[in-house]
């Protein structure tokens, strides 16, 4: 892994562990848009961070523990938008159904970038 690399993921790992983390969408809850969507993880927030759509940047929270293990990039045709969604302690069960439920629609895809071990 390269030198930049390495303080990308340290730079997100500060982020996180100083921010609260906010769960706004508990695991098995329905999105308010889409009622065929059920959250398959916790969903939130890092409270006091700002993104892409005015809120804070989006958080997966799984059952794994509480590191930084990847981050979602998505395109979103529909919104004209561009997000990151961080990881955190994700297992690898959870990380394939995140994965694919950023892109299971023509208007949204989501590229899943692990964090190198």
């Amino acid at each position: 892994m390269n030198t930049f690399d390495l303080e990308f993921w340290n730079l997100l790992d500060e982020l996180v562990h100083s921010s609260e983390i906010v769960i706004d969408r508990p695991k098995g809850s329905v999105h308010p848009r889409y009622p065929e969507q059920i959250y398959a993880a916790d969903y939130g927030y890092l409270k006091g961070t700002a993104s892409m759509d005015g809120g804070g940047i989006d958080v997966w929270v799984g059952t794994g523990g509480k590191e930084v293990d990847a981050v979602i990039c998505t395109v979103d045709i529909v919104k004209k938008d561009s997000e990151i969604k961080v990881l955190i302690g994700c297992t690898e069960e959870e990380k394939e159904t995140i994965y694919k439920m950023h892109n299971r629609t023509s208007n949204m895809k989501g590229l899943l970038i692990r964090r190198p071990v």
